[in-house]
């Protein structure tokens, strides 16, 4: 599994929104809400066989009122 990071920009006032329909699709392994430039932190697993643009692509950007992504890939745990 990679694990991945991704940092989320969403449309004023839609960022509850957005979490719950993230929470509903159960693909996170932990969601934040933050401070700064982006709204949400989500942590996800990403299966080794799948790319992960598409099933960022797929599982995520087609939520409605995100407006933006930062997408960080990991590749080792200390």
């Amino acid at each position: 599994m990679q694990c991945v990071f991704v940092q989320i920009r969403c449309k004023p006032g839609t960022g509850y929104q957005v979490a719950d329909e993230i929470l509903l699709r159960e693909i996170h392994s932990e969601l934040y809400s933050t401070s700064g430039n982006f709204d949400l932190l989500l942590k996800l697993y990403i299966p080794d066989d799948e790319d992960v643009g598409k099933f960022i692509n797929d599982n995520l950007l087609n939520i409605p009122h995100i407006e933006r992504t930062l997408t960080t890939l990991t590749f080792r745990a200390f």
